[in-house]
């Protein structure tokens, strides 16, 4: 270092411990990134969205500061508009002096949270998974009257119990299949946040005994999409839905000449009449594409779907016919595509339903629906080594922490974020 160099680093230096003055270009920080603001004396304020309560509101409320809300809110807006906050939601804002906010936290499902912080010039906004910590968690236990009664009926008891039934929904209609003394094992995700239960999550395997018969399943991904398999490896996804709503009964039969309710004359039933009340959802049996949708005679208001196995579904008597349902549509398996009515010829609220093969009408009730798409060999020594941890744990739960769910943090418990 020469002279001129040594001496105006030593009265720089003077200047920065006496007078605290900074000479440009000897200490400024050359990190491309924006700093964050550093803060004292910050103080957390925290709540619940109350009902038609917007984010000004909630500024007033708290006698924040005015200007901020304005930069938080564009900072925010193409993440997640806080025009969208939502009653009972969560938020959490961190306010330093002359209440100027320095963070603000809002949790905009159970799953993600948007995270707004100040920088040295601006708000930058993004969301972020909530950090839940995963456990397996074993339940079981027998039917008594329903699915529901039978694990719980409160919030989370009850989507886990839709949730099983949605696994098994191609082999067991729980409307009507169930039978007392019936029985189900789950193995679930619990999802934790600071060592407190939440919810839960996936269900990872699942075992359930309908009128004798066991039935297995076991959550498993392949070519990065997750699916349910049975013991073998077969996809219990099949290609249609075992039916097409919930129904209190099958009214009427598929028949060669059934005795017409109306006309009181026989003629054929080229379908089964689901009884259910009107207004009642209705879903695509499988994947297809909507070839008619409208009125049709003692149909009433139809929807004709046809599906990629040259196979057809057709709904009569509806009530309603979905808004996105119309011809040269497709639809997905499951998707609601009208409601229970009794529009056309009928006594009463039902759905006509029939199934077609090669425009020949079937009975849909003897019917074998085709099987899923199974594990290729390739991962089959994958998905088996899966299964008998799974297995395993079924017959001894101590096993669950073996095989638990870590977390992205490598164990770490996460912090609590509102």
């Amino acid at each position: 270092m020469d002279r001129k160099k040594i001496i105006l680093f030593t009265v720089s230096s003077l200047l920065v411990l006496l007078l605290g003055i900074k000479v440009p270009g000897l200490f400024d920080n050359h990190n491309p990134k924006e700093p964050p603001v550093e803060t004292q004396n910050v103080q957390t304020i925290q709540g619940r969205v109350s009902h038609g309560e917007t984010l000004l509101a909630i500024f007033m409320k708290h006698g924040l500061n005015m200007d901020d809300l304005y930069a938080i809110r564009d900072a925010a807006a193409k993440v997640y508009p806080l025009r969208k906050i939502h009653v009972g939601q969560p938020y959490k804002a961190m306010i330093e002096d002359q209440n100027h906010v320095n963070c603000f936290v809002y949790q905009i499902n159970q799953d993600s949270i948007l995270k707004i912080e100040k920088t040295a010039t601006s708000y930058e906004a993004r969301k972020e998974d909530i950090p839940y910590e995963k456990r397996l968690l074993s339940l079981s236990g027998e039917i008594e009257d329903n699915l529901i009664s039978a694990i719980g009926q409160d919030r989370e008891h009850l989507l886990l119990a839709l949730q099983l039934s949605d696994i098994f929904a191609w082999n067991i209609d729980f409307t009507v299949d169930l039978r007392k003394n019936d029985s189900y094992r789950v193995i679930a995700e619990g999802l934790y946040l600071d060592g407190q239960f939440k919810r839960y999550g996936n269900i990872v395997a699942a075992e359930f005994v309908n009128d004798g018969q066991l039935f297995k399943a076991y959550r498993f991904e392949r070519e990065g999409k997750t699916d349910y398999y049975d013991e073998a490896g077969k996809s219990l996804r099949r290609a249609f839905l075992k039916a097409p709503l919930n129904f209190r009964r099958i009214s009427s039969y598929f028949s060669r000449g059934r005795l017409h309710p109306i006309l009181k004359i026989r003629r054929p039933h080229n379908g089964i009449d689901y009884a259910a009340p009107s207004g009642t959802p209705v879903s695509a049996l499988g994947d297809g594409k909507v070839v008619y949708a409208g009125w049709k005679g003692d149909y009433g208001r139809l929807i004709i779907i046809k599906h990629p196995n040259g196979w057809k579904t057709c709904y009569g008597h509806l009530s309603r016919i979905s808004p996105q349902v119309k011809r040269g549509s497709t639809v997905k398996q499951g998707q609601l595509i009208g409601n229970v009515g009794s529009s056309g010829l009928a006594t009463g609220p039902h759905l006509h339903f029939e199934l077609r093969i090669n425009d020949s009408a079937v009975n849909p009730l003897k019917v074998k629906i085709p099987e899923g798409w199974p594990i290729p060999a390739t991962e089959m020594a994958v998905f088996t080594d899966f299964r008998k941890h799974m297995d395993s744990c079924f017959s001894n739960p101590q096993d669950l922490q073996k095989y638990a769910v870590k977390s992205e943090k490598s164990g770490k418990q996460p912090k609590p974020l509102l």
